[in-house]
C-alpha cells in the first residue's frame, strides 16, 4: 500500500479518522471534492472563474452517469459527451476540450497514489478510480482557431456603421425627450476607446481615471498618449498582467472623444470621487454586461450580423494595426498577447491589404529586376 503524503488535498486531511459514515459513498465523494479545491486554492487559482465551474462540472457528470468516481469506466463519459452534443447542436469543440480537460484534471488528482484516494477507496469499496479519458475519446487539437466561424474581425465599413449606429441613438432619445441620451454618449466613447486599443471587457471596464497616461513622444495627445491597462488577462494563478497601450496615429481621433466624454458627458454622471473612468447613472463602475448591451444595442441599430459580438472590436484592432504596417512585436505588446501565435490567430486581414502588400513586393521586384540590367 502506497504512503500518501500531506499535500494539500490529500485523502485523510479532508476524511476525519475514525468516523464511520452512515452513507460512506457520498462523503467521500464530496470530501474528493473538497480536496482538490483545497488543492487548486494552493495553487492560486480563482474560485469563481476557475475552481467553482471545475466541482460544478464534475457534480454534473456523476449526476448523469449515477456512479461515483471510482465506478466511473470510459462508457459514462463517451455518453455523456454524447448526450451534451444531441442535446445542445451548438455545443463547440473548443467548449468540449474544455470540459474533458476539467474532468481529465479531476481523475488525475483522484488517482494519484500521493493523494491517498486509491488506497482509501480500495479499503471503503474495494475499487480503485481510473483515468475515463485517454487520446481515443478526447478532442483531438488540429487547429489554432476553433471559435464561431461567423466571429471576426469588423471591416472598416462596418466599424464606421457602428459608431455612426452609436451616435445616432444619441440623436433618437434626445428627439423623442426621453431618458437615455447621457447614458447613450458614454456608450458611444465606450464602443470607439474598445476598438482605438483592442481592450478586452474587464480591462476597459476596470479602467480608472489615473490610468490616463501621457505619452512623451506624442504630446499632441495631452493625458490620452496610453492607457496603463491594469486588468488584462491573467494565467493561471497569476494575478491580471499589465500592459500600456498606446495611442497610434491612425486612431487618435480617439483622443477627442475621450476629451469630450471626460468635460461633457462624465461629470453630469455626478460620479463624486469614483475612481471609474466609465460610470453609471448610479454613480458606480460601469459592468461587463452592460457594455456588452452597448455593443449589441448598436449592432442591431447599424444593421450588423448577429454573431458580431464586442470582443470583435479587439479583434479589427490588430487586424487594422497590422494593415497599418506596424511591426509584430509592436501589436503584440499593444494586444497583451505573451506570444505571437495568438495575435495571429486574431488577425484576419482583408484582400485590399493583401493586394497592397502583393503590389508592393511586385514593384520592389520589377525595380530590383531593373537595376541589376533585366
Amino acid at each position: 500500500m502506497s504512503q500518501a503524503r500531506d499535500f494539500p488535498g490529500a485523502a485523510h486531511l479532508v476524511l476525519a479518522d475514525g468516523v464511520v459514515h452512515l452513507d460512506p459513498e457520498p462523503a467521500v465523494f464530496e470530501a474528493m471534492l473538497e480536496g482538490w479545491a483545497r488543492q487548486q486554492r494552493t495553487r492560486f487559482l480563482k474560485w469563481d472563474a476557475t475552481i467553482k465551474p471545475r466541482l460544478s462540472l464534475v457534480r454534473r457528470f456523476a449526476e448523469f452517469a449515477d456512479q461515483y468516481p471510482w465506478q466511473w469506466q470510459p462508457a459514462e463519459v463517451e455518453a455523456f459527451f454524447d448526450h451534451l452534443r444531441v442535446k445542445n447542436p451548438t455545443f463547440t469543440v473548443s467548449a468540449g476540450r474544455n470540459y474533458q480537460n476539467q474532468l481529465r484534471l479531476f481523475c488525475e488528482y483522484i488517482t494519484d497514489t500521493r493523494y491517498g484516494w486509491p488506497d482509501t477507496c480500495r479499503a471503503r469499496f474495494g475499487q480503485v478510480p481510473v483515468q475515463i479519458l485517454h487520446e481515443w475519446n478526447t478532442v483531438t487539437h488540429v487547429s489554432e482557431y476553433e471559435g464561431q466561424p461567423g466571429r471576426r474581425p469588423l471591416t472598416y465599413d462596418e466599424i464606421q456603421a457602428l459608431f455612426d449606429a452609436a451616435d445616432g441613438r444619441v440623436d433618437e432619445i434626445r428627439s423623442r425627450r426621453r431618458k437615455g441620451a447621457l447614458a447613450a454618449m458614454r456608450d458611444s466613447a465606450l464602443l470607439k476607446t474598445f476598438y482605438a486599443y483592442g481592450l478586452r471587457r474587464r480591462e476597459a471596464c476596470g479602467l480608472d481615471m489615473a490610468d490616463l497616461r501621457r505619452n512623451p513622444k506624442a504630446p499632441d495627445y495631452g493625458r490620452h498618449g496610453a492607457l496603463f491597462v491594469r486588468w488584462g488577462k491573467s494565467a493561471n494563478g497569476s494575478p491580471p498582467r499589465r500592459r500600456t497601450v498606446f495611442t497610434v496615429p491612425e486612431m487618435d481621433w480617439v483622443v477627442g472623444v475621450l476629451e469630450h466624454y471626460l468635460a461633457e458627458v462624465r461629470p453630469r454622471f455626478e460620479p463624486g470621487k469614483h475612481p471609474a473612468l466609465w460610470v453609471t447613472e448610479r454613480r458606480g463602475r460601469l459592468s461587463r454586461r452592460s457594455a456588452n448591451e452597448a455593443f449589441e444595442t448598436a449592432r442591431q441599430a447599424a444593421g450588423l450580423p448577429p454573431e458580431l459580438d464586442l470582443h470583435c472590436l479587439r479583434h479589427s484592432n490588430i487586424t487594422h494595426l497590422v494593415e497599418f504596417d506596424y511591426p509584430e512585436r509592436f501589436v503584440q505588446d499593444q494586444s497583451g498577447h505573451l506570444y505571437a501565435s495568438t495575435t495571429a490567430i486574431y488577425t484576419g486581414v482583408s484582400d485590399e491589404y493583401r493586394n497592397r502588400l502583393l503590389q508592393r513586393k511586385l514593384t520592389e521586384r520589377n525595380t530590383e529586376l531593373w537595376e541589376d540590367g533585366f
